[in-house]
């Protein structure tokens, strides 16, 4: 089951998210049949949307994230909301992303949407997560995730995030620094402990001067039948019905599940009352 701990640590000052998202990278792989390369791409940017998403206030709050590659060749792109819904694609990315754009566009249904981006500096996507915070952001942030692939399935994904709070002494800044040290390959702790025991060995005392809260994060596409009705319906019934007329349907692809929804002649005219 995937999980997000969060809670303030170390006097109060740091905030602390540890995520286990294992099952959220194995549905993204049978949802899409990635390949390991592939999976490893995505399924880094997924565990940083769950962890932005659970970071959301508003009822309303989304986030996505979308990395391009200079020169066009791959894209990834995942999405999330407030409620722990997150989704993701992938194209291109059997050869691995060498350079290109970071761009974060988060959403807490308040005011207008903030829009942040970075160069990569690798394929690492704590390295590019982090650089993001500190350019886009000015937040210093602290990112250890990973994801373990063997035999087409992922065997462990999730890490730590900790953030310093405004007025963060050096004293805890220094221990928030050596807490991370333990998570230099993350993927390894979190198969080893799961997000609870990773909770437990290394911020049981701290937690207990602190409340945390525990949410699930889960593949999950919003799109419906009834929201691509929507979708096509101002396109207008001529011309819906001349794309049926040149390809025998209108059919439109959902990216991010991977679905198909079509629709006939007969059901494009009941759409408009005929």
């Amino acid at each position: 089951m995937n999980k997000l701990y969060k809670s303030l640590v170390y006097d109060m000052q740091v905030s602390l998210s540890v995520l286990e998202t294992t099952d959220l990278v194995n549905d993204a792989i049978k949802v899409h049949n990635l390949d390991e390369r592939s999976a490893v791409a995505l399924g880094g940017l997924l565990t940083a949307c769950a962890y932005m998403a659970g970071c959301l206030k508003s009822e309303k709050g989304a986030v996505s994230l979308t990395i391009k590659s200079n020169n066009g060749s791959a894209t990834v792109s995942v999405s999330g909301d407030v409620n722990g819904h997150i989704r993701g694609y992938i194209e291109g990315g059997e050869n691995g992303i060498k350079g290109g754009t970071l761009t974060v566009i988060k959403d807490d249904g308040f005011y207008r949407p903030f829009i942040g981006a970075c160069e990569l500096k690798c394929e690492d996507v704590s390295e590019n997560l982090m650089q993001y915070f500190h350019q886009s952001e000015q937040i210093e942030t602290a990112v250890a995730f990973g994801v373990e692939m063997s035999q087409g399935r992922c065997v462990a994904a999730g890490g730590v995030v900790m953030q310093l709070l405004p007025g963060t002494s050096e004293e805890n800044m220094d221990r928030a620094e050596n807490a991370m040290q333990n998570f230099v390959n993350a993927a390894d702790v979190v198969k080893k402990l799961g997000a609870e025991g990773i909770m437990r060995k290394y911020f049981e005392s701290e937690t207990e001067k602190s409340a945390s809260y525990l949410t699930f994060p889960e593949y999950k596409c919003n799109c419906s039948r009834k929201k691509i009705e929507g979708v096509i319906m101002p396109l207008g019934k001529q011309e819906l019905l001349k794309i049926i007329e040149e390809q025998g349907k209108v059919s439109v692809h959902c990216h991010y599940c991977n679905t198909d929804y079509e629709f006939t002649e007969a059901e494009v005219l009941k759409l408009f009352g005929n």
